[in-house]
């Protein structure tokens, strides 16, 4: 239970408290909390010690020293935590390097553990860059047996890979995308772990990630200056003007507007992107940004943004009403990412009536197509190489789409009527658990 959740001030009723665990380098305690959501319940484990803290995994400076063993003792505690409610799962849905050592457990210190005797779990990888690499003692700190050193198990280059434990001891193994779980499988793609997932490859699916529709919906968003939809779409209009207003753009002009929401980070193709903003500010549009991270392209932005003060719009920051206003007062929504597992973004802008400039990859790949001018279908436009050139020559596209209004009324069309809610994800999700547990 982390701070962050705490001050939401949720209704959060303490089952079981002071739990004790034996955990290096000597026992601590734990509580069980509940919160009745809606259909469900949701179990959370209190250590203040653990997760008290400002940020989830790190500050500016870098991730918390005791990272492993903060989320060694999360997977214990919840696996105990089980026995204490008296539920044993049919099913674990184990979640990135931080829960995967549940796994772990499950098969080296629980394996002759009647409570535990019909459980099977599913581990799903959000992004396989981030792995938990801790130094080999972590295993014993962990009380995880010392023969799991070793490169068949979770030894990766001199250290502890947390993350392979969730690919190695999973019964199955799913991925955000279609397109993402045949990348992971690749040396490029693959963060050294490519052979352990060729190897599980008949376990392994990609299933694309989806977005609440009633969270994100223009037509209630109380975060718009205006409220539109696909069949009264005039808000739109005025969002975009008011993205303008907002960086002292001329709210009356008809240059196209790009926007982008994202991480400042290579993943995330901003190295591309400098590479390009002279040639795409040589274009008659509005490029804005907003966003945070890496301070080395922070600054390539800004310095970019005070040499086209008239014409590039620039927010170093995180600010989700102003995101919202960008996915609805936008005409285009640039995405240039290096890899991408899914994506989410994208989504979030086809909800809007914004159309999305992609790079083909992962998520993006699986979410956008091409719009085809002859057969009238596609939600957006995509380019394969990672270069400058490939990025100009979609951005090109698509802008003289924008400028032929039937096709353009038609790609708006499209982008609103594309279904990635949670519902389909949901169902293919629910597959997914009845196979795994017949495994």
């Amino acid at each position: 239970c982390y701070r962050e959740i705490k001050n939401k001030n949720l209704k959060l009723k303490t089952v079981a408290s002071n739990l004790r665990l034996n955990f290096f380098p000597a026992d601590k305690t734990f509580s069980i909390l509940e919160y009745q959501a809606e259909g469900f319940k949701v179990y959370l484990i209190e250590n203040d010690f653990y997760f008290g803290r400002d940020y989830l995994y790190g500050t500016s400076e870098g991730d918390y020293p005791d990272n492993g063993q903060r989320f060694a003792f999360f997977c214990l505690a919840a696996l105990t935590g089980f026995k204490v409610i008296n539920w044993p799962p049919d099913l674990i849905h184990a979640h990135d390097w931080q829960s995967a050592l549940t796994l772990a457990y499950l098969k080296h210190s629980l394996a002759g553990d009647s409570f535990y005797q019909q459980t099977r779990s599913l581990f799903t990888i959000h992004n396989l860059a981030y792995q938990g690499l801790f130094p080999p003692d972590i295993l014993n700190q962990a009380g995880l047996p010392g023969y799991l050193f070793n490169p068949e198990d979770l030894e990766f280059y001199g250290r502890v890979n947390f993350l392979k434990a969730g690919l190695l001891y999973s019964q199955a193994i799913s991925t955000v995308s279609p397109t993402y779980s045949q990348e992971i499988q690749s040396a490029e793609f693959g963060f050294g772990l490519d052979g352990v997932l060729r190897k599980r490859s008949d376990r392994l699916l990609g299933i694309l990630n989806g977005i609440d529709y009633q969270e994100w919906d223009p037509a209630s968003d109380p975060a718009l200056p205006a409220h539109y939809s696909s069949r009264a779409p005039a808000g739109k209009f005025l969002c975009r003007q008011e993205l303008l207003r907002s960086f002292n753009f001329e709210a009356e002009s008809k240059r196209p507007v790009v926007g982008l929401v994202s991480r400042l980070a290579g993943q995330k193709g901003f190295d591309l992107l400098v590479k390009s903003l002279d040639e795409i500010l040589k274009r008659d549009l509005y490029l804005i940004i907003l966003g945070t991270g890496e301070k080395q392209i922070q600054e390539m932005l800004s310095q970019a943004a005070r040499k086209y003060p008239g014409r590039f719009g620039l927010k170093i920051a995180f600010d989700d009403r102003l995101a919202r206003l960008i996915y609805a007062g936008s005409d285009f929504f640039l995405i240039p990412s290096r890899y991408e597992p899914c994506g989410l973004t994208q989504m979030y802008s086809l909800r809007y009536g914004t159309i999305p400039v992609v790079r083909s990859t992962g998520g993006l790949k699986d979410s956008i197509q091409e719009f085809d001018p002859d057969r009238l279908v596609g939600n957006g436009f995509r380019f394969e190489a990672y270069e400058p050139q490939a990025l100009l020559v979609a951005l090109d596209r698509a802008i003289s789409f924008y400028q032929r209004k039937p096709f353009w009324s038609k790609l708006k069309d499209n982008a609103f009527k594309s279904d990635f809610s949670w519902e389909k994800s949901a169902a293919n999700y629910y597959e997914l658990y009845l196979k795994t547990i017949s495994f």
